[in-house]
């Protein structure tokens, strides 16, 4: 489904390579966003990340960071918006925390 922006709204599972994950940003006690990933079995390589910000909601009155968010581009030439979950939606999906949002070509 496409948002009108060229962006396609894809919402599934990436699998981060071990150990190419921004390590400054991990020491600073965020998600440290993976520069390679696996989706639907082709590997990406992050070229620069283009953003980030952070999306938080209330629970019982109190305000809590639920979504590191990242604005990507990739070697190939895709923009894609990730997001690693602060905690898994489900136990079962335990080890389900990083998320393509969405996916569209750079402009060339």
């Amino acid at each position: 489904m496409h948002d009108g922006t060229g962006e396609e709204f894809v919402s599934e599972a990436i699998e981060p390579v071990a150990g190419s994950f921004d390590a400054s940003a991990m020491a600073r006690g965020e998600a440290g966003v993976p520069r390679a990933f696996a989706w639907r079995g082709t590997s990406y390589v992050v070229a620069q990340v283009l953003g980030a910000w952070k999306s938080s909601s209330a629970d019982r009155g109190e305000m809590y960071l639920r979504r590191h968010w990242y604005r990507v581009e990739t070697e190939s030439g895709e923009r894609m918006t990730l997001y690693c979950e602060r905690q898994a939606r489900s136990a079962k999906r335990a080890k389900k925390r990083w998320w393509l949002y969405s996916v569209g070509r750079a402009d060339r």
